[in-house]
């Protein structure tokens, strides 16, 4: 009669969530995408015909009544692959030896006027969706990569913040402006990255460079004093698909966050929020970007996962002890690990007629102004920040911003979702071609969670996760504790979040999306 300890525990898994089946062809698979999320392929015939009748470049009617910032060294910095430009910055110093940032947005609300079809089109889109080899733009190309899009050498319409700032970074005044500017250079993050390495050295050779160094500097001093206050720093390396000349996947890359990056960030969050600032306390109620706090069940599990790793929390449901906890991870060697389990905590944010504040910036008032090529609850601030500045009323029904809370939220998600499964369809096909050419896939990874069936093991290096079933662990019986998430066999280490483990490939399944792997042992 056979030990009862032997009889191997294979739990049933939990139901799974329906994914898009990628295409018949790899070129194929953002199309396929698309279907699945019901993303529009095209702008209805009345929205292409408005914007073809658009100018090409503001006229002089145009420019009346505006600040002329044309003289002024003005910049864009973004990605190298970047197809539209709706931000810049400039900086300058006052007669008080203060810094005034200055961040210029495209005036989008001048072209797309409330109810006309490309403003009927752009809500119902809400956002542009950034999938792998095309853009789904929120506006049609006249406007996104046109007459709206900061590029180079053109006069172009913005809506200019300008924030003063003390000698330690502190805001002290602000004003907005509708203004014309004329960009003097498109940076990359990659050039910008450049001059802050070379400093002084590139500073003498080209004066914009300068003008780059000093925004760099501030936004070094904003980052600190966000943090101080309890923002929460979580960067974790996004993967980007990489396609060769003739549109085709050629492989997968983590993109991180350098200075350059953070640069830009500071000067987008320092904007955002002195314009959530200012209609505040005009007493206007706005379309907020909502952060919660975590809840405490949340944190409570956190907690025990930590624990079972050897990492002391502390009190995190006070920000401040979050915060600081989140810097004191950066160098553990399971970083991005622990940065996982963080995230998985939170919630995520949305927008919401209510000003609470964002719990992860540490913001008492925030709001998105940014970017209204792509996203449409920036262009409602533009409209309401105008308003309020010309002295009329700025005030908006209750309905229509809890109307455009829900549906940005909701379209925010759908692009969200899109996005990554475009990106999972990819990193699906990278995994199912090693299997097909028989090459033997083993991978160094991590173990991220584990359950009653097994334990799931994240490969960073692809981002993914795959299974590793109870029934590859041992030939013994694995108990799962619950207390805190481990796996245990007689006579065996177990099996623990966080611990190393190198695994092989076994199988690739694109309908449930899952990936199997085995332990490789010795």
């Amino acid at each position: 009669m056979k030990n009862k300890k032997t009889k191997r525990n294979f739990a049933p898994e939990p139901p799974r969530e329906r994914f898009p089946s990628p295409g018949r062809t790899p070129r194929e698979d953002t199309a396929a995408v698309m279907k699945f999320y019901g993303l529009p392929r095209s702008f209805p015939a009345e929205v292409l015909e408005a914007a073809a009748k658009l100018p090409r470049k503001p006229g002089q009617k145009e420019l009346k009544n505006r600040l002329d910032l044309r003289g002024e060294f003005v910049f864009t910095c973004d990605p190298e692959s970047a197809r539209d430009y709706d931000d810049a910055l400039s900086l300058k110093t006052d007669a008080k030896g203060n810094r005034v940032l200055g961040v210029h947005i495209a005036d989008v609300s001048h072209f797309v006027k409330p109810g006309d079809a490309i403003d009927r089109e752009a809500f119902k889109r809400s956002t542009s969706v950034y999938l792998a080899d095309r853009v789904v733009p929120m506006l049609p190309e006249e406007l996104s990569n046109g007459v709206c899009s900061l590029v180079p050498g053109e006069d172009r319409l913005a809506f200019s913040v300008f924030i003063t700032f003390d000698r330690d970074g502190v805001p002290v005044a602000r004003h907005f402006a509708k203004s014309v500017i004329r960009s003097k250079a498109r940076f990359t993050y990659a050039q910008v990255m450049e001059f802050i390495s070379s400093g002084e050295k590139c500073a003498a050779a080209f004066s914009g460079a300068r003008t780059v160094l000093e925004i760099a500097a501030l936004s070094r001093q904003l980052r600190a004093r966000r943090f101080a206050a309890g923002a929460l720093d979580i960067e974790i390396p996004e993967p980007e698909v990489v396609l060769d000349a003739d549109g085709e996947m050629a492989g997968l890359v983590m993109r991180g966050t350098d200075e350059s990056h953070q640069m830009v960030e500071e000067c987008m969050v320092a904007a955002n929020e002195a314009v959530a600032s200012e209609l505040s306390g005009r007493g206007v109620k706005y379309l907020a970007r909502l952060h919660e706090p975590p809840e405490e069940e949340k944190l409570a599990s956190l907690r025990t996962e930590m624990r079972g790793l050897g990492v002391k929390m502390g009190n995190i449901a006070n920000r401040k002890i979050f915060s600081q906890f989140l810097r004191s991870i950066k160098s553990h060697p399971l970083y991005a690990t622990l940065a996982v389990m963080v995230l998985r905590s939170m919630k995520r944010a949305v927008y919401d007629a209510s000003d609470i504040g964002h719990f992860g910036l540490a913001k008492d008032y925030y709001a998105h102004f940014t970017s209204p090529i792509r996203r449409y609850p920036d262009l409602t601030l533009h409209r309401q920040l105008a308003e309020a500045l010309a002295g009329r009323d700025a005030r908006v029904a209750p309905r229509f911003l809890e109307r455009w809370a829900r549906h940005s939220s909701e379209m925010e998600e759908v692009a969200n979702e899109a996005e990554r499964a475009l990106v999972e369809i990819k990193k699906y096909r990278i995994l199912e071609a090693k299997l097909e050419s028989g090459e033997d896939a083993v991978f160094d990874g991590v173990i991220a969670k584990c359950t009653p069936y097994g334990c799931f093991v994240d490969i960073p290096g692809l981002a993914v996760s795959g299974l590793v079933h109870v029934s590859q662990l041992s030939h013994r019986y694995v108990k799962f504790n619950e207390s805190d998430s481990t796996l245990s066999a007689p006579g065996e280490r177990g099996w623990r979040i966080g611990d190393p483990m190198k695994v092989r490939l076994v199988s690739v399944d694109f309908a449930e999306r899952r990936i199997d792997f085995v332990p490789v042992r010795g």
